[in-house]
């Protein structure tokens, strides 16, 4: 499913327009990409968390040439899915 087709699935189940599912749908999107870029954990009950985790600088090696490389510390977006949604894929 993709963004369009989930915004026509909120429009039918909440009785809403589609550009207003939409709009509703990208406000949800901006605030969950806005916490987690300040730093903050997402959590939604019973979907799952979104948080930030650090990397650490390491050492990795060029899979071409075999020569060591530097990787840098990074940060990185984790998700961990609740409860409810990992009983429904099971």
């Amino acid at each position: 499913m993709r963004k369009p087709e989930l915004a026509a699935a909120i429009a039918e189940s909440a009785d809403l327009s589609k550009d207003k599912a939409g709009q509703v749908l990208n406000v949800i999107l901006d605030e969950i990409t806005h916490s987690v870029a300040q730093g903050d954990d997402v959590a939604l009950i019973g979907f799952g968390t979104f948080t930030v985790r650090e990397r650490a600088a390491r050492t990795g090696k060029n899979p071409q040439t075999g020569q060591p490389l530097d990787i840098p510390a990074s940060k990185s977006v984790a998700f961990k899915p609740g409860k409810t949604l990992k009983d429904a894929v099971c």
